[in-house]
């Protein structure tokens, strides 16, 4: 578990074409004692993370030859890569690009510019998530409801026996959903067990999920009870 590492034995990867941006980042993480590793665009991103398998990926979104969103998509297309927390850096101004990242597959985002302590203090939350995944307390392997399945080990979601392709964080909270079918999950329930205790996330993460989901299984998959939060219909 990664809460039983020291800093120095957790890697982790800032992708970004700013020089300066990332010797700010780069000072602040190595002076925290954590193992640090640098790519300046998608491409070489995504050699450094086949050679070095991180902990943690701190990806800037507009990047020159390979942007943010796509060497994402392309990690989550990897089993290896499925524990690997991916943070996207954005700008203030970007509020689409970080709907698009959560889409595929991101678990959260750093707004630039940002302080140093408040930096750390979110690298730290993020790091914390393995500790608190709700996938380990689940008992059933195989959860059926309608003529969707869930199996937890496998890590995979069918239709009508057709396989849905779901990111992490969207089976995760499919799965949180189906542990108990209609019962009214409130945001912060969904927050705490799937983003984990301690993390920062935007007030559309858990909207940005909820309507790719509904998207894949259908509309009628999941139930908004407007004021509280979501449930599974079955």
């Amino acid at each position: 578990m990664i809460d039983k590492l020291s800093p120095s034995d957790i890697k982790i990867l800032i992708v970004d074409d700013d020089p300066d941006i990332i010797e700010f980042i780069r000072y602040n993480i190595r002076n925290a004692g954590y193992n640090v590793f640098v790519a300046n665009d998608g491409i070489e991103a995504l050699e450094v993370a086949e050679r070095e398998h991180p902990d943690l990926l701190l990806l800037d979104i507009m990047m020159p030859k390979m942007d943010g969103v796509e060497v994402c998509q392309r990690m989550r297309a990897k089993p290896k890569f499925d524990n690997t927390i991916i943070a996207f850096l954005t700008a203030r101004s970007e509020d689409y690009s970080q709907v698009a990242a959560l889409d595929y597959g991101g678990d959260d985002y750093i707004t630039k510019p940002i302080l140093p302590k408040v930096l750390m203090s979110r690298i730290k939350a993020l790091l914390r998530r393995r500790v608190n995944s709700p996938s380990a307390p689940l008992k059933q392997v195989v959860m059926k409801f309608g003529d969707i399945e869930i199996d937890s080990e496998k890590i995979t979601v069918t239709k009508a026996g057709e396989l849905i392709s779901l990111v992490k964080k969207e089976f995760e909270l499919l799965t949180l959903l189906a542990t108990k079918p209609g019962k009214v999950f409130t945001r912060d329930e969904i927050y705490t067990n799937v983003w984990g205790f301690d993390v920062i996330v935007g007030n559309r993460t858990i909207d940005v999920h909820i309507r790719k989901i509904r998207e894949k299984l259908g509309n009628d998959s999941i139930k908004t009870v407007k004021g509280i939060g979501y449930k599974l219909n079955y």
